[in-house]
């Protein structure tokens, strides 16, 4: 039976109009590294064409090897700035830094991911491969909401989740925002995309927060 980790990993909903501060656990991804705007960048187009073949030919070991089937995850990303104003107010596409990510279960191991690697290379794909790499991530107490809408219109939403919510809960914003991509943006309108916002947060004045 296929298994659809969305649906197992509470932290993979969230509410659209609402802030919800939840616990996150630790999850294993594949990731690759860029720069620049996913619109133009060419990077962020190398990094598409590389992470979705091996995470496909992941879950087919997966369903051949070891017996256990399960849906390929959305995509997700870490994005981060020096100046955290290019993602609300200024939203200066080009000044961005990210991670692509991909998550995949924690039966699957490095020995896998190796393997699928090397499979992908050889038939010509992935041309950032040399990039892509197999990392748990470990995010912790964490404030998330569902935005329904374009990307562009999330500057608001996130202005208001870094400057009005997350201190107002006595949290303070630890590590780089996360988005989860749970529409494809080929088959939906942008009115209709849904994406998770998350950011990890710790609270104010405790051990976790004074050690960053």
């Amino acid at each position: 039976m296929k298994v659809d980790l969305k649906k197992q990993i509470k932290t993979y909903s969230a509410s659209h109009g609402r802030f919800s501060v939840v616990t996150v656990p630790a999850l294993q991804f594949l990731m690759i590294d860029g720069h620049g705007d996913p619109n133009t960048s060419q990077d962020y187009k190398d990094a598409l064409t590389t992470i979705y073949p091996v995470a496909y030919k992941m879950k087919f070991f997966s369903k051949q090897e070891l017996g256990r089937d399960y849906t390929v995850m959305p995509l997700e990303g870490l994005w981060w700035a020096e100046d955290m104003d290019t993602f609300t107010s200024a939203r200066d596409k080009s000044r961005w830094d990210w991670t692509l990510m991909n998550m995949v279960p924690d039966w699957l191991t490095q020995d896998h991911f190796e393997e699928a690697r090397q499979i992908v290379g050889k038939k010509g794909q992935g041309p950032a491969m040399d990039g892509l790499r197999l990392e748990t991530l470990d995010e912790g107490l964490s404030v998330q909401t569902l935005h329904i809408g374009p990307y562009d219109d999330e500057g608001p939403v996130l202005a208001e989740m870094h400057t009005s919510f997350i201190p107002g809960e006595s949290l303070m914003m630890l590590g780089k925002h996360h988005e989860i991509y749970l529409s494809d943006p080929r088959r939906t309108a942008s009115e209709k995309l849904r994406t998770i916002l998350r950011q990890p947060v710790a609270v104010a004045g405790s051990a976790r927060a004074s050690r960053q």
